[in-house]
């Protein structure tokens, strides 16, 4: 188990009269894409130079390596400390801000935060009331991007390599992508959650998905955030904050649509910790199916096959509740059942492993879970189109 440490006080060339910023008045927030700014002449790296070391090539250049680091937190107070401490230990930086974006924590988190913000004026803490990753990071950019080029999402359940927000600006500006995203190893320290984590690392678990898997770095239409360029944040409107899931996924349609290009470095990787029990995987992967039904339905954007195929699941264990009229309908669940529980059985043997044999179980509570996430949203979206035509009063045709 990670516990709490506080980064030393180093020095910062920016000073703050206090630990923890106002939050400014809440404002309805429409999406709509905003006019980007054209990019600057100290953008272009210089050839045969490392655009991440240039410092005196351009006045801009310094500026171009501030980062806004966000955490978004709620009961984290195990792991912020060393969360945080990570990404100042980051040699590459210059004048870094974290802020760490707290939805109500009541297990000690805000204590820690202010403690470490008391000795290290790089450190922030803000209240989030929105509780949402979306809504924390939102409003970290708003209080707290002047000055700085970037916007880096950290995740309280990972653990960062050195030089981990360095490393990503280096790669955004050498390759000129929008935003880079990095590949995440999901590891465990329970039976369970080492069971989830071979799960969530194989085909079986990911089905194939790039940011999962991909060992070389490529193009690509989503990954798990990482670093953002603010300018672009800022013009396609932030993270959709009536998303509680799949916020990251939704926004990456805005960027795509509006001309931004997301990069999967192999330069950084992150270690991800899974939830530990059975109810807490299902409530995730049962937000993620709603969060993905969600963003098909506001961008019209078809289901990759690693996608469409889960949602055969639900309808696969309700017609096996037929099989006593007809015994062939319980064969559909039947082969994903046999499916998953050989599947976990070989990752337990190659991994050499026994808890991983948990694996199968786990990987059909995440296909069932985000199956039942997806059709849910799906019914009741319709639900709700067919009662508000119902209740809509009636047309007249033109005279």
């Amino acid at each position: 188990m990670l516990h709490p440490t506080a980064p030393g006080s180093g020095s910062a060339s920016r000073r703050w009269s206090t630990p923890e910023l106002k939050p400014i008045a809440a404002e309805p927030r429409t999406y709509a894409p905003r006019a980007r700014s054209e990019p600057r002449t100290g953008d272009a790296p210089r050839p045969g130079l490392d655009p991440g070391e240039i410092l005196d090539a351009h006045p801009e250049a310094a500026a171009r390596r501030r980062a806004l680091i966000v955490i978004p937190t709620l009961n984290e107070a195990a792991v912020v400390g060393r969360v945080i401490e990570q990404m100042l230990d980051d040699e590459g930086l210059v004048d870094p801000l974290v802020v760490v974006a707290d939805g109500g924590s009541v297990d000690g988190t805000r204590e820690i935060v202010r403690e470490i913000a008391r000795r290290d004026p790089r450190v922030r803490l803000i209240h989030n009331s929105g509780r949402l990753q979306s809504a924390g990071l939102n409003l970290a950019a708003a209080n707290a991007a002047h000055g700085r080029a970037w916007l880096a999402r950290v995740d309280a359940h990972a653990d960062y390599p050195r030089n981990y927000v360095s490393t990503l600006i280096r790669e955004a500006r050498r390759t000129g992508a929008t935003s880079v995203v990095v590949s995440m190893d999901t590891v465990g320290e329970g039976a369970f959650q080492r069971a989830v984590a071979a799960a969530q690392n194989s085909l079986l678990g990911a089905g194939g998905s790039a940011h999962r898997r991909a060992s070389e770095a490529q193009w690509v239409d989503h990954g798990h955030h990482a670093l953002l360029e603010l300018s672009a944040f800022e013009a396609v409107g932030g993270y959709d904050e009536t998303f509680s899931h799949n916020e990251d996924a939704e926004f990456d349609v805005r960027l795509v649509q509006q001309g931004g290009r997301i990069w999967l470095t192999d330069k950084a990787r992150i270690r991800y910790f899974p939830r530990g029990a059975p109810w807490a995987l299902w409530k995730q992967y049962l937000s993620y199916g709603s969060g993905r039904a969600r963003t098909v339905l506001k961008h019209a954007t078809p289901l990759k096959f690693r996608q469409a195929l889960p949602l055969a699941i639900v309808p696969a264990v309700l017609t096996a509740l037929l099989s006593p009229l007809a015994p062939v309908l319980l064969l559909p669940a039947l082969v994903w059942m046999t499916t998953c529980l050989t599947f976990g059985l070989v990752l337990a043997a190659r991994l050499k492993d026994p808890a991983v044999a948990l694996s199968g179980p786990a990987a059909m509570i995440m296909h069932l879970a985000w199956s039942a996430g997806f059709w849910t949203q799906l019914i009741t979206h319709a639900s709700q189109r067919l009662a508000g035509d119902l209740s809509a009063p009636p047309r007249h045709a033109a005279s």
